[in-house]
C-alpha cells in the first residue's frame, strides 16, 4: 500500500552555532538553534517518513529532554528512522524536500546533502530531491530570523 508523509520543521537562526543542513556544515555567520544540530532539512524528512507509517514524529522518538540527543547529528537520527521504517516493512519510493532560507545560497551544497541523506536511508540518489527557495525578504525566513524546511515522502508499506 502506498503511503504519503509530510514533514515540516523550523529553527531560529542565532550567533555562535553551526549551520548544518542535510548533514553539511555551511559557512555562515549564523547557525540554527536546537537541542540536536537543528538540521531542519533532515528533521522535516524524518517527520515525513515517520508520519507516512503512522509512527508519530521526531519529538516522540528523540525527545529534547533526553541528554543523549544534545548536539547529536541529525543524520545519525535519520539512520535510526531508517531502522523504524525497516521494522514497519516500509520502502521509500521518493522524497522531495525544500529548504526555505533567505541566505546563504544552498545550490553549492545540495548534491552533498542528497548524498548524505541517500546514504543514511540506503536509497539511490535519484530517490531524494532537495531544492531551496527564498521568501523574497518576507516572513521570518525572509528576515533571516530562522530557516524552515518541508518534505513530502512516498512509501510502500
Amino acid at each position: 500500500m502506498l503511503r504519503i508523509g509530510m514533514g515540516y520543521d523550523v529553527h531560529k537562526l542565532v550567533e555562535e552555532r553551526k549551520l548544518i543542513l542535510g548533514g553539511v556544515e555551511i559557512p555562515h555567520t549564523l547557525g540554527l538553534l536546537g537541542h540536536s544540530d537543528a538540521d531542519v532539512l533532515v528533521h522535516a524528512i524524518m517527520d515525513g517518513l515517520l508520519g507516512a507509517i503512522a509512527e508519530g514524529d521526531i519529538g516522540k522518538h528523540f525527545p529534547d529532554t533526553e541528554p543523549q540527543y544534545k548536539g547529536i547529528s541529525s543524520i545519525k537520527l535519520l539512520e535510526h528512522v531508517k531502522g523504524v521504517l525497516d521494522k514497519a516493512g516500509a520502502k521509500i519510493h521518493n522524497i522531495d524536500a525544500t529548504i526555505i532560507a533567505q541566505r546563504p545560497k544552498m545550490a553549492p551544497y545540495i548534491i552533498t546533502m542528497r548524498e548524505n541523506i541517500a546514504k543514511a536511508l540506503d536509497i539511490e540518489l535519484d530517490q531524494i530531491n532537495v531544492k531551496a527557495t527564498t521568501e523574497e525578504g518576507l516572513g521570518f525566513t525572509g528576515t533571516e530570523a530562522g530557516i524552515s524546511s518541508q518534505a513530502i515522502v512516498l512509501l510502500d508499506k
